[in-house]
């Protein structure tokens, strides 16, 4: 059966890019804004087996989202809900039809651990964040086990402190409930094993994003104190969500 599931949800994937992507390249070449990318992201995300609920209220205006990253799933979520162009690694630039299906998009590809690369990348986001689209970044720079955060990485978020136009940031709890252990994509789990695992799970996936409290960044002193607070709110939220552990069995 968990086969059967995978290659169901494989149909289903495909399905959703033909859906949308001859009207897609339609709008780019008339030269229009195409709201088609989001539009596949929450169809991919319902092929997938994912239910999308959501807390709170996204904000308005210029928005720059910062999330917990848990999985794969995290970006057809949140991208379908929100139409956010993401910040990612230039590994995955390279990925077939991934990093071409991500560049539609307008993804962002960033070197982290290229030294000297910072300016450069600070001014693609300056750009990417003057064309009025949502911008979503994992500052945990990878994905964690969704019990805890991982250390928030503020360089990209000295972009805020001179942006190309008043932006909110908006802090954002990604959680899968009971699902979150089996969902996680932690270690050194390749991404091809992780994708079959998650396409071949049984049921429904429930993904709640939980849209926290928002905040001007201008009012903070430096990047160091956005990724702090925004931390804290999504600790807190984790923190207060947290399904218990099972009582242990007394011994026999």
């Amino acid at each position: 059966m968990g086969s059967f599931r995978r290659w169901l949800r494989i149909g289903a994937l495909a399905g959703s890019l033909l859906c949308c992507l001859l009207p897609h390249l339609l709008w780019r070449a008339l030269g229009r804004p195409s709201p088609w990318p989001r539009r596949f992201l929450a169809l991919a995300a319902r092929g997938v087996g994912a239910r999308v609920r959501i807390e709170g209220r996204p904000a308005s205006g210029n928005l720059f989202i910062l999330a917990n990253h848990l999985s794969w799933i995290d970006i057809l979520a949140l991208g379908g809900a929100t139409g956010a162009a993401f910040v990612s690694h230039d590994g995955v630039a390279g990925w077939p039809v991934i990093g071409w299906l991500a560049a539609q998009n307008n993804t962002l590809f960033v070197a982290r651990e290229r030294r000297g690369a910072l300016a450069g990348q600070l001014d693609a986001l300056r750009a990417a964040m003057a064309g009025h689209q949502p911008v979503a970044l994992f500052p945990e720079g990878t994905t964690g086990d969704g019990t805890a955060l991982l250390p928030f990485k503020p360089s990209l978020l000295a972009v805020l402190m001179s942006p190309p136009c008043p932006v909110i940031v908006q802090p954002v709890h990604i959680d899968y409930g009971a699902a979150t252990t089996d969902i996680a994509w932690v270690g050194e789990e390749p991404a091809g094993t992780n994708a079959s695992r998650v396409l071949a799970r049984p049921g429904r996936l429930d993904v709640t994003l939980r849209f926290l409290e928002p905040f001007d960044p201008s009012a903070c002193a430096d990047r160091k104190e956005i990724a702090t607070l925004a931390r804290d709110r999504i600790a807190a939220s984790i923190a207060l969500h947290q399904r218990p552990s099972a009582p242990a069995l007394p011994p026999v």
